[in-house]
């Protein structure tokens, strides 16, 4: 696919006087098993440019944020928490600003076979000033042949005063970068850094550099099966059902895995649901024994035999040492 195709509309040149009064309407598709946290962290730009604009400006809501799925209802993420989503079918597409993010996720490869999803995006994507896939949301994309369309202003030189990183023209940018760059287009650069600087960096673990340590190249399908071992730390899960998402015999897969990530696919699993547990143990005030079966290790007491092995300490320990304040909890 294309990297970058957008619409006239998205220039600077003819977008300054429209963009600034009228209201976008951010459609966010998901699907049964999309992954949450990038999603979430979208719908917290576009809310907190709200809440912003109400208190320091005029009142106005200049995000109006839909939540969009082939059936609607109730859809769970992939950890298992559920959100209220409306149906394509019902839903009404206005002639104003519409922006489209596709969440990922490991629910995306039944996702492709909806065709009440696909058929709203034939419909929706030629009206959209922006189509931004998230992770495995490109697949819908390909799925129904439609390209990306990432805002173009994300792109060009870098001010050194810029609170978030603009990508190289050759990479995507990530959703979140897209939505900050909207949010400076259409209501200051002032409001969008305030934004970014109250968005909170994810939380680092002990585990968080095994996590990224891989070789400087990782192919799509290795990194397919990655996205997809991290968005099932929850559940059970075989070598050769992460094979099979990787597309690759399970010696091929096994081999190819260690080679370009430098750790084997079990070893991968067990640090993502140990770095989930730190996080958790932190992040939440959720007993030891269930943050451990939420994380796919089992028991209270299997976890901690994990905690001891590799961090040398208990999980209640780990807890007191690293606790934010309560305030930050919830």
């Amino acid at each position: 696919m294309e990297l970058i195709e957008t619409l006239p509309r998205c220039t600077p040149q003819n977008s300054e006087s429209a963009h600034k009064t009228e209201v976008a309407h951010v459609d966010i598709a998901l699907f049964n098993g999309f992954a949450l946290p990038k999603v979430a962290a979208i719908i917290e730009v576009f809310h907190k440019a709200n809440a912003l604009t109400a208190s320091q400006r005029d009142g106005r809501v200049y995000y109006d944020i839909s939540l969009l799925s082939a059936a609607g209802g109730r859809i769970a993420s992939s950890s298992s928490v559920f959100v209220w989503t409306d149906s394509v079918e019902t839903h009404r597409g206005t002639n104003d600003r519409h922006l489209l993010f596709i969440a990922g996720g490991a629910g995306v490869q039944q996702a492709c076979r909806d065709e009440r999803l696909s058929s709203w995006l034939r419909r929706r994507h030629p009206f959209s000033e922006i189509v931004h896939p998230i992770a495995e949301g490109r697949q819908l994309l390909e799925a129904t042949g439609l390209p990306s369309r990432y805002c173009p202003l994300v792109y060009g030189e870098q001010d050194a005063h810029e609170p978030y990183a603009r990508p190289p023209l050759t990479e995507a940018p990530t959703a979140v970068s897209t939505a900050l760059r909207l949010v400076e287009e259409h209501l200051g650069p002032d409001l969008a850094r305030q934004i970014a600087q109250s968005i909170a960096p994810e939380r680092r673990t002990p585990f968080s550099n095994d996590m990224t340590r891989a070789s400087h190249q990782v192919s799509e399908k290795i990194m397919a099966s990655v996205r997809w071992l991290e968005a099932n730390v929850d559940r059970p899960i075989s070598i050769d059902a992460a094979a099979q998402v990787a597309a690759m015999s399970e010696r091929n897969f096994l081999r190819r895995f260690k080679s370009e990530m430098g750790m084997t696919p079990s070893d991968y699993l067990l640090r993502a649901r140990l770095n989930m547990s730190c996080r958790m143990l932190v992040e939440s005030r959720l007993p030891v024994d269930k943050i451990a079966r939420r994380c796919g290790i089992g028991s209270g007491g299997q976890l901690a035999k994990l905690f001891r092995k590799y961090l040398a300490t208990t999980p209640s320990d780990y807890r007191t040492s690293k606790a934010a304040p309560l305030s930050n909890l919830s």
